[in-house]
């Protein structure tokens, strides 16, 4: 079975990919371009234009709802769930109605406050889908969330169709004028969170940075992490796992744009649901 280790692969489109390839209506150089595209899940990111501003200036978030380098779709505005910027005496909770679309990307604006380091979060509702058995056992082995593949087996559930709600918790942390501020450590609460242990806009390549992974305010351990700069050369993300205070360390191989992203699914006794899923992602800037 293909499994792209670059970012995991979004079951949805995979499915596609394979019925597609099923009809034979590919070539077999076609299929191939095909699977290097759909090696990006529909993960969402927020990026900036630059994540180094002036003290009350305007700036935008931009929401990537794809791969790190070209989003896919908008989000809706009946989708966000709480929207959050915060720095020093400075909490915003944006408006629905400040965003607008532009293309495939869904855009804030917002005017930045004094000099500090700040951090911006979105958090989707959740939404359900229903997949039978087979579907879902192969969601699970093409997107690495191994866990649950491995109970589902133990537990002799490999022909269970299954009903999943799924959500996204999203972050950001830029740097506004030259002050650097512990607001980086601020917690926005959301199900599934990153919270890095030192402030990205101190470091410099070479150096690492320790971030912990949070579900319900709550350690995570054992967990996938995967971390990668839009300026890395290397084809791969570094990939990482939780230790048992929920705690990776990135390589800053690099300047540039940096991602973290991560999967967490839970069995749930909701009534008919039965896996929770958290998606996570968290992004930031080195000089």
């Amino acid at each position: 079975m293909f499994f792209c280790r670059l970012q995991v692969v979004d079951y949805y489109a995979y499915k596609i990919f394979k019925q597609v390839k099923n009809k034979q209506l590919l070539t077999q150089s076609f299929v191939l371009l095909f699977i290097l595209f759909l090696c990006s899940g529909h993960d969402l990111f927020i990026r900036m234009n630059s994540y180094y501003l002036k003290p009350h200036s305007t700036s935008t978030l931009r929401l990537f709802n794809g791969t790190f380098s070209q989003s896919e779709n908008i989000i809706t505005r009946n989708r966000m769930d709480d929207v959050v910027i915060t720095g020093p005496s400075f909490l915003k909770h944006p408006d629905t109605t400040q965003w607008y679309d532009s293309g495939n990307e869904t855009i804030l604006s917002f005017n930045t406050g004094e000099s500090g380091t700040y951090v911006a979060g979105i958090s989707t509702k959740p939404r359900t889908i229903y997949l039978n058995a087979s579907d879902f056992n192969e969601y699970l082995e093409h997107d690495g969330v191994l866990d649950i593949l491995k109970k589902r087996k133990a537990g002799n559930q490999m022909d269970k169709p299954v009903n999943e709600k799924y959500a996204k918790h999203v972050k950001t942390i830029f740097q506004v004028g030259e002050l650097r501020t512990h607001n980086y450590l601020h917690k926005l609460g959301f199900p599934l969170e990153f919270i890095p242990l030192q402030n990205p806009y101190e470091l410099k390549p070479g150096d690492f940075l320790d971030v912990k992974l949070l579900s319900e305010g709550k350690p995570l351990s054992g967990k996938n992490v995967y971390a990668h700069s839009s300026t890395n050369k290397e084809a791969v993300e570094q990939h990482l796992i939780t230790n048992n205070e929920g705690i990776i360390r990135v390589k800053i191989k690099c300047a540039g744009e940096w991602y973290l992203r991560t999967i967490h699914m839970t069995k749930t006794d909701e009534k008919n649901i039965d896996y929770l899923s958290s998606w996570s992602t968290l992004t930031f800037s080195i000089r």
